[in-house]
């Protein structure tokens, strides 16, 4: 026969068609189900695990090519991020071999699988058109006549070779486009005898087999299981050779014993090939099946040799990695020099790397961070500092004594002792608890980093591979050891490029992670040292081959950005706040969380002369645009004055703002509902951009709690025609103006004073986290919910407890003083002498006063395990804890309003718009 297409007897030989294409709605409902085994949230729905942790040791550093899937990612079944040629094919090696090696790597795999079967025949004729063929000459088919008549059976018989896939009518699947090809399709009997026929005359054993190996598959995948079996001992067997045509075949024989449900053979043969074959691992792990203890112990049984067995304890490691040492240790005791040892060790290495360098280190359950929803307790570390030379001590004296360049210094925290920053148990990189991306992991977690360093330190002596000196000392560097991970680097002596570049790494790595404090000095010799680490580049162009059309996530975290978050994390330790927010957030971010010691921070560092070289290129860069600098700080310390209520502080913050162009917002869209489109905002004079267009209706009261709603609908305005200064619209400075006049006015004994402190408590509601103009002081542009309004949940300062990093997941705005409303209402009560009045300000404080409620409510969680059998009673009892707490401390204005003021106008119509107090007053 004269054609044949078998030409991917090369690669994945047991083929069910295609990939299928997905039945989107079935899929969507699978992720759905899925889903619900995660526990981890993510600011994205669609968040990769593989994204979620710094991997600075790099896995694929290990020298046997063919285990490069077997290396741990959650994103996948195997792992991916290589690229497939860095697998080799054992049957394109044996080919190369079978030709003279005059073939290279690439053009034999050209040959064997590209090269169509008519440029094969015309060779086979001695015209050869094909410039490869053309090169070889006409010799090469006289030469090589049985290999290249194999070819050409091998390429017609390949479109076939599929096995004939029944879709169930239920099936999630659907296909298309694709070909309807099996091997059913040819006639069976004329394709067993050519192939025997074909099998009998050829003379060279390789060959032989492999129409042996032609003719198990053919029969495996017609489904005529008992035929290739009896083919595998006919035409297979009694060939004496164990190369690739023989693992090719064995791996079908495999295929047709699972199809005979002989499940223990199958098992076997699958374990033969993955221990055998390079680049079949992966699908003969899959077709193993290795679902039950009981399915390993038939392999461990059958393992007669050591390298059997410690194939056996790779994959049982494999499948079972909550702590892969116990594993290990059985490896190593029969090959500690083995290459799947080191596939293990960069296995768990990459575990370990999951919970001591996390993307994001979540603050503690006591912090206030209204986001963080895991539990991430971390470990206090024990940390062996680096020792300082006698010079470098002699060097530390000096500048203490004569000073020097010195970075700036905000707080106490920047006279903290090396030792007492070596020290602080926030240092990263630290041991987090409950940080990997399934529930399973969260369940039977544990930290064998001190138990895989001991492993290490007892391989690298019995090991010839430099590999485990690596390991050692980047478990040291985990462990904080610096010193001694700096030692063992530096006695390393090999040619090896990834070895080598893991190396250079490491050094960096131990250089700056070790160092103490973060000053001038050693800014500058990061700048001299690694500024390829801190300035940015433009991106380098991929090939196509390396471009990911669906590639959702982005870069993977780099080592950049691990240096960048421990500088981050430095500078935050040592009080350097504005740096260390400026290493990983704009300055226009600070319109998110404007917080004013922070603003204060960066506002330093900002004005700060003679930056280092680190500080302009580096942090002052993301000192990006928001107009006018100093009008936006100045505008964030008038709105903090604002709702501090220092009015006259305020105004003079906001005299100096006049020049402020707006909250950035520059990709900012907003839903018109006149035009059912999202628009882009533009500051057109008449809407609020963070300092013009202020109603003055902020001085008025809710007439419901509806903050989407038009003003005009939610709000009502109180009678102004006393105050002539209060203007239909005002920008900031005249608002605080106005709040100064009020304030004095408020100090009289009248009728006007009582209406004057009013109009002050409404503003102060009214821009608070409850009120329709919550949006005023926090530098937003409107009400509309989101993190700013959220309750803090901590009695913290600060709820940032690492660095700054993913600023706006964080609530950090200064909480509201409810009582500074409270007060002014106090004074409006005292003085008015209306009914009316009294009763409209009586619910104003009830209100304020349950804002003060919601804040205490925030920091005194339930926080009771949902897993607590009794987690219904003793919720049930927090809440009535709470309830009961609520009645006595903060329902004073109510009970007031209620006994006092019940059969007022304005009492009436509350029970209209509120319906808790319509609730309280049925009580």
């Amino acid at each position: 026969m004269e054609a044949g297409s078998l030409m991917m007897e090369v690669s994945k030989n047991k083929k069910i068609n295609k990939t299928p294409k997905i039945n989107m709605k079935k899929y969507i409902l699978s992720i759905a189900v899925v889903s619900l085994f995660y526990t981890k949230t993510e600011a994205c729905a669609w968040s990769d695990p593989d994204y979620d942790y710094f991997n600075l040791f790099t896995q694929s550093i290990i020298k046997d090519k063919s285990y490069l899937p077997f290396l741990h990612n959650y994103s996948d079944r195997f792992y991916t991020n290589y690229k497939p040629s860095q697998i080799p094919n054992e049957n394109i090696e044996s080919w190369k071999k079978f030709f003279g090696n005059q073939l290279s790597y690439t053009e034999t795999d050209y040959l064997v699988n590209k090269i169509s079967m008519a440029d094969l025949n015309d060779l086979k004729k001695g015209n050869p058109n094909n410039q490869l063929l053309k090169k070889l000459g006409t010799g090469f088919y006289a030469k090589y006549r049985e290999a290249i008549d194999y070819l050409i059976e091998a390429k017609y018989l390949e479109p076939y070779m599929k096995i004939n896939y029944v879709e169930s009518p239920d099936s999630f699947y659907y296909r298309e486009n694709e070909s309807d090809k099996d091997a059913t399709q040819l006639d069976y009997n004329k394709t067993i005898s050519a192939l025997t026929s074909l099998y009998a005359a050829a003379k060279n054993p390789e060959i032989k087999q492999r129409y042996g190996y032609q003719l198990v598959r053919f029969n495996h995948y017609t489904r005529n299981f008992d035929a290739a079996l009896e083919a595998f001992k006919k035409y297979v067997q009694p060939i004496s050779l164990k190369g690739a045509p023989y693992y090719m075949a064995l791996d079908q024989l495999a295929g047709a014993q699972r199809g005979l449900e002989m499940g223990t053979e199958a098992n076997w043969n699958f374990f033969q090939v993955f221990m055998n074959s390079k680049s079949r691992k992966e699908s003969s792990f899959v077709s193993m099946k290795l679902s039950d203890t009981a399915s390993f112990n038939n392999i461990m049984k059958r393992a007669g040799t050591n390298e059997e067995k410690n194939m056996a304890y790779f994959l049982l490691g494999y499948e079972d990695f909550t702590n892969p040492i116990p594993m290990m240790e059985k490896m190593y005791d029969i090959d500690p020099d083995s290459e799947i040892l080191k596939v293990m060790a960069a296995r768990s290495i990459n575990e370990l790397e999951r919970n001591y360098l996390p993307t994001y280190y979540y603050a503690s359950k006591d912090s206030n961070s209204t986001s963080a929803k895991k539990d991430t307790t971390a470990e206090k570390p024990v940390v062996k500092k680096k020792e300082l030379s006698f010079w470098q001590k002699i060097v530390l004296f000096f500048k203490n004594l004569f000073g020097g360049k010195k970075s700036d210094k905000t707080n106490d925290k920047s006279e903290q002792s090396n030792d007492d920053l070596f020290a602080n148990p926030d240092r990263i990189p630290t041991y987090v608890k409950n940080n990997s991306y399934y529930y399973s992991q969260n369940e039977n977690q544990k930290n064998f980093l001190d138990d895989l360093e001991k492993f290490t330190a007892k391989t690298k002596e019995k090991s010839k591979d430099e590999y485990w000196q690596i390991a050692d000392a980047y478990l040291k560097f985990l462990k904080k050891d610096y010193e001694k991970s700096s030692e063992i680097l530096a006695d390393i002596k090999t040619s090896n490029p990834e070895y080598l570049e893991e190396i250079k790494r490491m050094k960096v790595l131990n250089d700056i992670v070790s160092q103490p404090k973060i000053d001038a000095d050693y800014e500058d010799h990061l700048m001299k040292d690694y500024a390829d680490y801190f300035v940015e580049k433009p991106p380098v162009k991929k090939d196509s081959s390396e471009i990911n059309e669906y590639d959702y996530y982005g870069e993977v975290p780099s080592t950049k950005d691990f240096l960048k978050d421990v500088l981050a994390n430095r500078y935050f330790l040592q009080g350097e706040d504005g740096k260390s927010y400026l290493m990983n957030n704009k300055l226009s971010d600070l319109q998110y969380n404007p917080n004013s010691s922070l603003v204060k921070s960066v506002e330093e560092f900002y004005r700060k002369p003679n930056k280092t070289q680190f500080e302009q290129q580096i942090i002052a860069k993301n000192l990006d645009a928001v107009g006018n600098i100093d009008a936006f700080f100045a505008n964030i310390y008038g709105d903090r004055a604002m709702r501090s209520a220092d009015f006259d502080k305020a105004k003079s913050y906001y005299q100096k703002a006049l020049n402020f162009s707006g909250i950035p917002r520059d990709n900012y869209e907003k839903y018109n509902p006149e035009t059912g489109k999202y628009e882009k905002l533009v500051y057109n004079g008449e809407n609020y951009d963070g300092y013009n267009g202020i109603s003055s209706l902020v001085f008025g009261h809710n007439v419901w709690e509806s903050y989407q709603s038009p003003e005009a609908q939610s709000m009502k305005a109180e009678d102004f025609t006393a105050f002539p200064f209060i203007k239909p619209k005002m920008n900031k400075l005249e608002l605080a103006d106005a709040l100064i006049q009020l304030k004095k006015i408020g100090n009289g004994k009248d009728t006007k004073a009582a209406n004057a402190n009013q109009l002050i408590g409404n503003l102060l509601y009214n821009t608070s986290i409850l009120g329709y103009y919550r949006e005023l002081f926090v530098m937003d542009i409107d009400n509309s919910n989101g993190g700013k309004y959220d309750f803090w949940n901590t009695k913290r300062e600060n709820p940032y407890q690492y660095y700054y990093k993913n600023f706006t997941y964080t609530t950090f705005i200064e909480p509201d003083n409810f009582d500074l409303a409270i007060n002014y209402y106090k004074k409006a009560y005292d003085l008015s002498g209306d009914r009316e009045q009294k009763a409209r300000v009586l619910f104003q404080m009830a209100s304020a006063e349950q804002g003060k409620y919601y804040q205490y409510e925030a920091k005194n969680q339930a926080n009771i395990d949902y897993a607590d059998p009794k987690w219904s009673e003793k919720n049930d009892a927090h809440e009535k804890q709470m309830g009961d707490l609520k009645n006595q401390k903060y329902r004073t204005y109510f009970a007031q309003l209620k006994s006092q003021y019940s059969n007022t106008e304005t009492a009436r119509e509350l029970l209209g718009s509120c319906t808790y107090f319509d609730y309280f007053m049925k009580r």
